[in-house]
């Protein structure tokens, strides 16, 4: 197989990135190691900035997301009785989020894709690579029981942080920063009816969080040991949590239904330089993964597949390489801002195991700011819906 971008991985990454290279007229072939079923059915965050709404609707992708989509204009930070409103058309004006499941995404971009003749091979796992220090790379892979490969001008990288890409990059290149936090979100998907905010709670007994995927799903979340098991966790002990961590003894706010998935999720911060590789390019969780206090995974993925899909456009409509010599610089300037953002939330709204009184003052401290700083909550706004784009 030959192409001109062989892009690994049909997560939002990979799939914005085939509709804007085949809107562009450059040629594309996306390689997924799993079935269409599963990266369809695959259940993860849905907080949409303002932004990637917006590239939605540029690439005439967002059809459903207007009709099932939920704009969430606030949220809402819970402490010791009092409740933090950040309005964020009023601190932010003109700007908010969009609540859509990641799953319905990549369900609307697979069939955009396909819809507009571009090719995905499912079920075709990358193996290795080859040749990145040449003007042909070759992605390996297996697919029906077959090794074959697909020979191309450039490949992007957008399968994941446990994907073949990223080690492909030798060890003396690629600098890694990592942060590991002790502690893990129990959340759970549940049929019940939602919050009216997102809310996120700081309370002596950890943090909880929660958010909706639709009028009827609730998805929540506290705060548990990393290693913890799910089975020390039934459903009563879920809810009573819930109840106590957002204030809400008298159980007249969260409403209980039946769970319908219940997992364990570890945070942490990882972020991987440089991003490109001679003719490989990391993007999205390949490179980087940040805490989902700030609900900016999805988010920021789609910021570099914007800096990548102009950089390379660029090259095959004039041959300039200077975007794509300076793809990851751009891209590191808005992932550190971005990773700030999150581990600031993550350790202002969780208990940490040795947290002394005087740090636990200071958490409290900031909380009370917040409540009583327009400009506080405006940092925090403009954090949410997105900051603006690095220029490149």
């Amino acid at each position: 197989m030959r192409t001109q971008v062989g892009i690994i991985g049909a997560g939002p990454a990979g799939l914005f990135l085939s509709l804007l290279l085949q809107r562009a007229g450059i040629d594309c072939v996306v390689l997924e190691s799993r079935s269409r079923e599963y990266v369809e059915d695959r259940v993860r965050a849905g907080v949409l900035e303002h932004g990637t709404v917006d590239l939605m609707e540029d690439l005439g992708v967002a059809e459903r997301l207007h009709r099932e989509g939920m704009p969430d204009p606030r949220l809402d930070i819970r402490f010791n009785g009092n409740v933090i409103h950040i309005d964020l058309p009023v601190l932010t004006p003109g700007r908010m989020v969009t609540v859509y499941g990641q799953q319905e995404i990549v369900k609307d971009l697979i069939a955009a894709r396909l819809k507009r003749g571009g090719s995905i091979v499912f079920e075709a796992e990358a193996t290795g690579l080859s040749g990145l220090d040449t003007n042909q790379p070759t992605i390996h892979f297996k697919h029906a029981g077959k090794d074959e490969t697909l020979t191309c001008d450039f490949v992007a990288g957008c399968d994941g942080f446990h994907g073949v890409c990223r080690p492909t990059i030798p060890g003396d290149v690629l600098k890694v920063y990592d942060r590991e936090f002790p502690f893990g979100w129990l959340g759970i998907l549940s049929e019940s009816k939602p919050f009216p905010e997102m809310s996120y709670a700081n309370h002596e007994r950890g943090f909880a969080l929660a958010s909706r995927r639709s009028p009827r799903l609730s998805r929540l979340y506290v705060q548990c040991t990393p290693d913890d098991d799910v089975a020390n966790w039934p459903d009563a002990r879920i809810w009573d949590e819930l109840h106590i961590r957002l204030g809400d003894e008298g159980r007249t706010e969260l409403a209980e239904g039946r769970i319908l998935q219940k997992a364990i999720t570890p945070c942490r911060s990882f972020v991987s330089a440089p991003m490109q590789y001679g003719r490989l390019y990391l993007a999205g969780d390949a490179s980087h993964i940040v805490p989902p206090t700030g609900a900016k995974g999805l988010n920021l993925a789609v910021t570099d597949i914007r800096v990548l899909s102009r950089a390379l456009i660029e090259f095959f409509k004039s041959g300039s390489a200077a975007r794509l010599e300076r793809y990851s610089a751009t891209c590191l300037k808005r992932i550190w801002k971005v990773v700030r953002y999150s581990t600031y939330m993550t350790t202002l709204l969780h208990r940490f195991p040795q947290q002394s009184a005087f740090d636990r003052q200071i958490q409290l401290a900031e909380l009370e700011y917040l409540l009583n700083s327009p400009a506080a909550r405006t940092t925090i706004a403009e954090n949410y819906v997105g900051l603006p784009f690095e220029e490149e």
